[in-house]
């Protein structure tokens, strides 16, 4: 069995129905096929991370792209590595 994996507007767009409270939600558990307890962690999340939205918008990108470019260089790197020790390895 996979897990199921959600958009992040999918979530947004449930956690923000759940913060209306027009439905409980037990309802909105039902409507969206969830399990009440990831609509309220999901509910959590969004709330402990709210007031990011209003940090500096370019420093969390920022790091999230360098991050990433990191690991790609790194796995570029050992890759190369690897190509290099079976080149020697076939002569």
């Amino acid at each position: 069995m996979t897990r199921k994996k959600y958009t992040s507007k999918f979530k947004t767009k449930v956690v923000l129905e759940a913060i209306k409270e027009q439905y409980s939600v037990a309802e909105l558990a039902q409507r969206y096929e969830l399990a009440p307890q990831q609509i309220n962690l999901w509910k959590r999340e969004f709330l402990a991370n709210a007031d990011a939205v209003f940090d500096k918008k370019g420093k969390s990108k920022k790091s999230s792209v360098d991050e990433e470019k990191d690991q790609l260089l790194k796995a570029i790197g050992q890759l190369k590595v690897e190509n290099d020790f079976l080149k020697d390895a076939l002569r």
